[in-house]
């Protein structure tokens, strides 16, 4: 009975750890919105990526620094640090116009863009089955814009172009599988702070209270142990059982919005994410079938 209980609780372990780290993502974006209403984005982001560098250099220094610069294929890193500067930029400017649960839908489709370029990337087949996911994803896409005349806004075409980055993000991250996550996270963080830095006198405002300083903080303290959690999830359990809990963020997103921001999310928006969530989960069962059968 021991033995048992004991294998269920390390089965439940990995789904528990994901979902406690998408919660921890969701609340991290909240912070975000809320703060991104008085600080400039540059100073968001630049207090944001110090934080988590604080948390972070400590474990790059007993893992050893001189790990950082013997990278596999430098200009793919560098091509991922763009993307993923740019992926946070843009998330954090969108929310300063749009609603929470809007913004993490766009979000949520980058999976889409990844399936729908990796045959021109990264040279693997897609079938018919996943082409049809992709254009019902692409479909949602369009509803949650809600065709019309004021479709291509500034805000909505901001949360495209960060969600296609964070799309080419996953993409990169795929020819680096060597690299340690450490490594990746190092210059990801690394890589915002200096953009951050230099965007940072557009828009720097005085820290207002203590309560704010804790708050710029915690955005990078919060993100890192959500990285974390997501990470160990991985480890402890497969991809199929945990990856399809990063759908949650949606959950929550609607949550925090209407808790937070008084945000209630449209009809063209939930049938659009309806659409993108059941295109991804698609595209990840099959993808997972197919790994099956060739291994």
């Amino acid at each position: 009975m021991m033995f048992k209980s004991s294998v269920v609780s390390g089965a439940a372990a990995g789904p528990l750890l994901m979902l406690l780290g998408m919660l921890m993502f969701s609340l991290n974006d909240a912070m975000g919105k809320w703060l991104i209403s008085t600080y400039g984005l540059g100073q968001l982001i630049f207090l944001r990526s110090a934080a988590a560098l604080f948390i972070l250099v400590p474990m790059v220094w007993f893992a050893g620094f001189g790990k950082l610069f013997r990278v596999e294929r430098p200009l793919m890193q560098l091509s991922r640090v763009f993307f993923s500067t740019a992926e946070v930029f843009c998330f954090y400017w969108a929310v300063i116009y749009l609603p929470l649960a809007d913004v993490m839908t766009f979000w949520l489709a980058a999976p889409i863009y990844v399936a729908a370029c990796s045959p021109f990337l990264l040279g693997e087949k897609v079938g018919w089955r996943r082409w049809t996911a992709i254009a019902v994803g692409f479909i949602g896409v369009i509803l949650a814009l809600e065709p019309s005349s004021a479709m291509f806004t500034w805000p909505a075409m901001i949360s495209i172009a960060g969600s296609a980055a964070f799309a080419f993000m996953l993409i990169s991250g795929r020819f680096l599988k060597g690299t340690p996550d450490s490594t990746l996270v190092f210059f990801q963080v690394g890589g915002a702070g200096l953009a951050g830095l230099v965007f940072a006198p557009v828009g720097w405002a005085p820290i207002e209270s203590g309560r704010d300083l804790v708050l710029l903080g915690m955005l990078g303290i919060v993100a890192m142990a959500a990285h974390m959690l997501v990470n160990r999830a991985l480890k402890i359990s497969d991809a199929a059982t945990v990856a399809p809990l990063q759908y949650t963020l949606l959950v929550w997103a609607v949550v925090f919005g209407w808790l937070f921001f008084d945000e209630l999310p449209r009809f063209g928006l939930m049938l659009g994410a309806v659409l993108i969530v059941a295109s991804g989960l698609f595209i990840f069962i099959r993808e997972q079938r197919l790994k099956s059968r060739a291994a």
